[in-house]
């Protein structure tokens, strides 16, 4: 039987892709955690890796071996900011020819700001039969942000597996009730993944426990009640600089972890 544990990923970036922020907030402290770290202190067994500023460069077998204990793990194929670097997805390929862990691909940042995507349809439609590792299907993940929920990006979701919503601002969590049941409308028979921030990255400050605690439930809610696929915790890069609201999220995940579904 399947626990809350075996649907919880932590999303990371290589060690200190974060500090930028922290030093524009005034931050005090800077992050050195690697993803095989994070995962490790979040007690998660499910992991994505997404490349940022062009880090980790390919091949990428040899940066993938420390997750090799982990249940599944997920790589971009369109990494932060919706960057696209070649035939990234080949590259990820050959990494599941040595990982059968390796049960997905991940469009990280993928929406502009007109509904237009990362990757145009045509593209995405070429993708779907190369998603495969000797017959073995992969999910093609991607990332939606609550505030672009207005826009016309339902024929890109139709191409892909998981939707990963996301609440950039953190004074939108009183709506994620809201947003979830939008979200079910414009991407339906969709998986659902709930992505959840340790820190504000459009005011530049932590998440609160109380909002922690309010994404937390609703989260445990739904996966207990079928209607959200997994969720995702973010991220190494934030885990080990003090803020509150990691600390909070490693004493949910022991508290809920081992809840059957």
């Amino acid at each position: 039987m399947e626990t809350v544990r075996d649907k919880l990923w932590i999303f990371t970036c290589v060690a200190g892709s974060d500090n930028d922020s922290f030093e524009k907030a005034n931050w005090p402290q800077r992050s050195r955690m690697t993803p095989a770290e994070g995962a490790f202190y979040l007690d998660v067994p499910n992991l994505m890796l997404i490349r940022w500023r062009d880090q980790p460069a390919p091949p990428f077998e040899q940066y993938a071996v420390p997750f090799t204990p982990l249940k599944q793990l997920v790589w971009s194929i369109v990494g932060s900011g919706g960057q696209v670097e070649g035939d990234e997805l080949q590259h990820v390929l050959n990494l599941g020819e040595k990982f059968p862990s390796l049960t997905g691909v991940m469009m990280d940042d993928f929406f502009k700001k007109d509904g237009s995507g990362a990757l145009d349809n045509e593209t995405l439609k070429t993708l779907r039969p190369r998603l495969q590792v000797h017959g073995r299907p992969l999910d093609l993940w991607v990332v939606l942000y609550t505030h672009q929920l207005n826009l016309p990006v339902g024929p890109a979701l139709e191409h892909c597996d998981i939707v990963s919503l996301w609440t950039w601002n953190s004074d939108d969590l009183p709506d994620l009730e809201t947003n979830l049941e939008r979200t079910e409308k414009l991407a339906p028979g969709k998986h659902i993944s709930l992505g959840m921030y340790f820190w504000d990255y459009h005011n530049l400050r932590p998440v609160t426990i109380e909002q922690m605690e309010h994404q937390c439930n609703l989260g445990l809610k739904w996966l207990r009640e079928g209607r959200i696929h997994s969720i995702v915790l973010l991220a190494n890069t934030l885990a080990d600089v003090g803020l509150d609201s990691a600390v909070w999220a490693r004493e949910w995940v022991k508290q809920v972890g081992g809840i059957p579904l």
